[in-house]
Order: C-alpha cells, then sequence, then structure tokens
C-alpha cells in the first residue's frame, strides 16, 4: 500500500520537498489510511502535514463523534490539527442545492479558505479507485463525453487567485477501498462509520453496492479497473482537445457586430439581442469531432451547459440543417449564414412565472387557476403509493422551485429508459401545444424533479426509507 501510494504519487508529480499539505480526514477508512500513509512517507517526500476535519453538523452526536476521533487522531500523530464548521441543511435550502451538493460546496470553500489562510501547497484528499469507478459509470449512465468519463482528476488547482499554487490531489487513485481496509486491519487501527453509505436511496450508493458489484460478478471482475483506465484515457483526450479547440474558439469566435462585419449581413430572423457569434466559414469541412466540440464550446462560453442531443441540435443549426436551435434555459441559436448566433431567452410571455416552493407547503399559480401542494409523508404511509409517485425528502431539501417549462428543458421520469426533452415527451403524451408554455414542472437545483402528469425524475424518486414528498394539484 505505501509503495503503491508514493508510486502514483512520483508518477504524477502531485507533492513536492518543502510542500505545506493538509490531509483532509473525515474518520473514514480511505481517508485515515491516506493519512497513515503520508504520515510514513513524509520525510522520504521532504513534506510538512497537518490534518483538516469539515464537520457538515448533519448527524448530531455522530458528527460531534467523528470530529473528537480525528482530533484524537491528530493528537495521536503529533500534527497540526484545522477544523471546520458548517450548516449544510440551510445552504442547501438557501442555495436551493441539494444536501450532498451543498456539503461538498462548503467543504471546499473551506478548505479553500484554509488553504489561503496556512499557505498551504496542497490539499490531500482520499479518493480511492472505487470512487473513480464509480463515478465514471454514473457518468456513463449521464450520458457524458470525455470531459465526464474524466472523473475524478490527480491533480486540480484550487482555482482561488489567492492561493497561487495551491492544488487539491488525490494520491490514493490507484487503490481500493478493499485494500484500504486490509491495510487499517492489519495496522490495527480503527476508523469510523458513516451509515448514510449505505442509504441506498442515493444513487451512488446503488452504484457502489448493487450495479458494481454486478458487474464484476457476471460480465467482468475487473470492471472496476477498466473504468480506472477509461478515465486516464479520457482524461489525456481531453487535455489534447481542449487546446485544440480553445484555439479554434479564439479565431472563430467574438461579439456578433464584429462578426457580421466579417462574414455576412445580420439576419432578419435575428431579433432576440443576440451578444456573440461563431464564424462558420470552413465548419462543414470540419471533422464532426471537431465540430461538436466546437459547438459545445462555444456554448459553454456563454454559460451553458449541453447534453448530447442539445449539441447536435446547434451542430445541426450550424451546418445549415435548420435555422433555429432551443437550447436550456430559453436560450435560442439562429444561423444567420456566416455566423452562429446565441440569443437571450426571448422575450417572456404572459404564461412565464416562477415561484419558491417550500416543502411542506404550497404555491398557487394565477396562470394556471390552480394551487401545487407539497407534502411530506411518513415511510409507514409511503408504502401505499404507487411507483414514481413520491419524491425523496432527503434528496431533494426543504424547498424547491416552481416555473413553467423552458424550451430546451429536459427530463428522466422513474421507470422510463432514457431522460428525453420535455417538447418530445410532450409530444408522446399528445400534450396540446397551446398548454405547454405554462406547463408547471419542479426543479430542486437545477434538475427537474416532477413535471406535472408524468412519473417524479428518476434519481430522485423515493427508496422506500425516510420521510417522502407527494406534489399534487389542488384545484382553484
Amino acid at each position: 500500500m505505501r509503495e503503491k501510494v508514493l508510486q502514483y504519487i512520483r508518477e504524477r508529480a502531485l507533492l513536492r520537498a518543502g510542500d505545506r499539505v493538509a490531509v483532509a480526514v473525515s474518520g473514514g477508512a480511505d481517508s485515515v489510511v491516506l493519512l497513515r500513509i503520508l504520515v510514513e512517507l513524509r520525510g522520504e517526500l521532504g513534506i510538512v502535514l497537518a490534518m483538516a476535519h469539515f464537520n457538515h453538523g448533519l448527524r448530531g452526536e455522530e458528527s460531534a463523534a467523528d470530529e473528537a476521533f480525528v482530533a484524537d487522531l491528530a493528537q495521536e500523530q503529533g500534527l497540526e490539527f484545522h477544523v471546520g464548521h458548517g450548516n449544510v441543511r440551510d445552504h442547501a435550502l438557501t442555495s436551493k442545492l441539494s444536501i450532498e451538493a451543498a456539503g461538498r460546496e462548503l467543504r471546499y470553500r473551506w478548505l479553500t479558505s484554509l488553504a489561503r489562510e496556512q499557505r498551504l501547497d496542497a490539499i490531500a484528499t482520499a479518493h480511492t479507485l472505487d470512487d473513480q469507478a464509480e463515478t465514471v459509470l454514473l457518468k456513463v449512465l449521464r450520458g457524458a463525453g470525455t470531459k465526464g468519463l474524466a472523473g475524478i482528476y490527480p491533480v486540480r488547482d484550487i482555482g482561488d487567485s489567492s492561493n497561487s499554487g495551491s492544488r487539491v490531489i488525490r494520491p490514493m487513485l490507484s487503490v481500493t477501498r478493499r485494500q484500504v481496509e486490509e491495510y487499517l486491519t492489519a495496522l490495527g487501527q480503527t476508523w469510523r462509520e458513516d451509515e448514510s453509505n449505505l442509504d441506498r436511496r442515493f444513487l451512488r450508493n446503488r452504484v457502489r453496492h448493487e450495479l458494481l458489484p454486478l458487474l464484476e460478478r457476471e460480465f467482468n471482475p475487473n470492471v472496476r479497473q477498466v473504468l480506472r483506465d477509461l478515465a486516464e484515457v479520457s482524461r489525456g483526450e481531453e487535455e489534447y482537445w481542449s487546446e485544440q479547440v480553445a484555439c479554434e474558439l479564439s479565431q472563430r469566435t467574438g461579439p456578433l457586430s464584429d462578426s457580421s462585419h466579417r462574414g455576412g449581413e445580420r439576419g432578419a430572423s435575428d431579433d432576440h439581442n443576440p451578444d456573440r457569434a461563431l464564424m462558420l466559414e470552413g465548419f462543414s469541412r470540419l471533422p464532426v469531432a471537431l465540430q461538436r466540440r466546437l459547438v459545445k464550446g462555444f456554448a459553454e462560453c456563454q454559460g451553458l451547459t449541453l447534453d448530447f442531443e442539445h449539441v447536435e441540435s446547434l451542430r445541426g443549426c450550424a451546418l445549415g440543417a435548420h435555422s433555429r436551435a432551443e437550447l436550456p434555459g430559453g436560450r435560442i441559436a439562429v444561423n444567420q449564414g456566416a455566423v452562429l448566433a446565441l440569443s437571450m431567452p426571448e422575450r417572456r410571455s404572459q404564461s412565464a412565472y416562477r415561484y419558491s416552493f417550500p416543502i411542506p407547503g404550497e404555491v398557487y399559480v394565477p396562470d394556471l387557476g390552480m394551487t401545487l401542494r407539497a407534502i411530506l409523508v411518513s415511510a409507514e404511509f409511503a408504502q401505499e403509493a404507487e411507483p414514481g409517485e413520491l419524491l425523496s425528502a432527503d434528496l431533494i431539501g426543504p424547498e424547491l422551485v416552481l416555473r413553467n417549462w423552458w424550451p430546451g428543458d429536459r427530463f428522466w421520469p422513474a421507470h422510463s429508459r432514457s431522460g428525453k426533452k420535455l417538447k418530445r415527451l410532450f409530444a408522446e403524451e399528445k400534450i396540446p401545444a397551446g398548454d405547454r408554455p405554462s406547463w408547471p414542472v419542479v426543479l430542486s437545483g437545477e434538475e427537474i424533479v416532477w413535471v406535472r402528469g408524468f412519473p417524479v425524475a428518476s434519481e430522485y424518486e423515493w427508496g422506500r426509507k425516510g420521510d417522502a414528498v407527494l406534489i399534487e394539484e389542488v384545484a382553484g
């Protein structure tokens, strides 16, 4: 184990002699192993170690016991100890994030602050080969390209201009969770167990405890290593392509007025205040892979995240297969001959609305003449509900957003094979075109979790444990 981690650190130049490093220790097996190994290696690597622990405050006495365990461990190892605290539930509420996303955001925000205050060169986290395999498999299930399939990077800049040179490193990506536990058992070292890691309501836990073991047992005993290798290949591909696309985009993008001046007159159909444009000269002669990356990169520069279907729609627009393409957030792409222009959302009609939706609670929507009500349902009574009817209270947080459908919205109903554009789902269900602009959807963060007339979102469906949420219509 020690040699495996040392080799990984050296191969990827994760640490340099003289580095000041804080090990992020939750108290779980992975982070305790990382600490013990880096303590063994610090003389050989020439690094200065400290410990960092962030208390999410989600598990009451258990969270306090985790903190006490890590503090004792720091004292045993004679290391400087830093602890941070955050109210993850409040942050999830105010930021409209899931509990998991809110916890991750607060944790990394604190680690970034710690790196600045303590002038740290690196924060070491204990992601393992299993974490990498789970991440890549989740990305595959969600339809990611090479950027997503690259998974967890061995090293990432912290991304704060005040932390010049500071980075997050993951020295244990070549180590399996089984090896971690065997190593700790051999040392006689205890660790803390987080029961939430066994909760099958969370998609990652279902992948960890159900899907990966099934793939390993029935299809490929080396599936974890295969997924790790896929991430390695994808990172290399992504690094190469990011440089190529950045260079090409720098030559092809600019303000619409500049692009129009160089490439042709502004199209008459452009009536939605476009601001940036992609020059299309020679676009059709580019390899398909570069076409896809160019339009995707162009959209990302405008703050849009596109899935494959949106990328293909935008590429088709750039090639002239259709004059317009609907994108997430109501944005519109328009082919103006010489340039592809992205417009701001169209001027909202009277049917546009957006409301905060507390749980439990209700919201009246004047446009629909109806009220939507969110009801908390205990696990005992939730057992009687129909499949696809209930959301998991733990996964969606204490407040949602209710708004009307936007062009480009996508949704994956429970018990269906894949996600689709809502426009297509509306067509399949024969929902009249005139009713669609005001059709209600409910979001948790940026994810649509409920759409009127459809099962709840697959990833947020109640998993037969904990409280559930029922969203129902109340006429008038």
